[in-house]
């Protein structure tokens, strides 16, 4: 799997809704591996802020016996945040406005994920 390969997967799944704002591929340590996001975002902030989001939702779901951690939404006054396994060392981050559909957001987010688990190594 190449950079391009992960980066075709993510302008898709941005292109597939006007709602959808920036989206990108992050290892679980925090690595981001490939992105489309916008201008004014720090890339290596972005996967450092995701690895220690997944990192207490993974210690809050084993806390409270909740099982294995699935996706994590955050949500802002300007916008949907997504956070969604692509692999057992991959996650999906996603963006959307604030009146995004939650539920057309995980339909596209978890066929972007498969999409992703398909190519391989993750």
């Amino acid at each position: 799997m190449t950079e391009s390969q992960l980066l075709a997967v993510l302008n898709a799944l941005n292109r597939s809704s006007a709602d959808f704002t920036a989206s990108a591929v992050i290892s679980v340590d925090g690595v981001l591996l490939a992105s489309a996001l916008r201008p004014d975002t720090h890339p290596d902030r972005v996967g450092a802020i995701c690895a220690a989001m997944l990192s207490l939702g993974n210690r809050a779901t084993r806390e409270l016996v909740c099982g294995r951690l699935k996706q994590i939404v955050v949500e802002g006054d300007d916008g949907l945040m997504l956070l969604i396994h692509a692999g057992q060392e991959t996650v999906l981050a996603l963006t959307a406005k604030p009146d995004a559909k939650l539920g057309l957001m995980l339909f596209h987010a978890r066929q972007a994920a498969e999409r992703i688990l398909a190519l391989g190594r993750y």
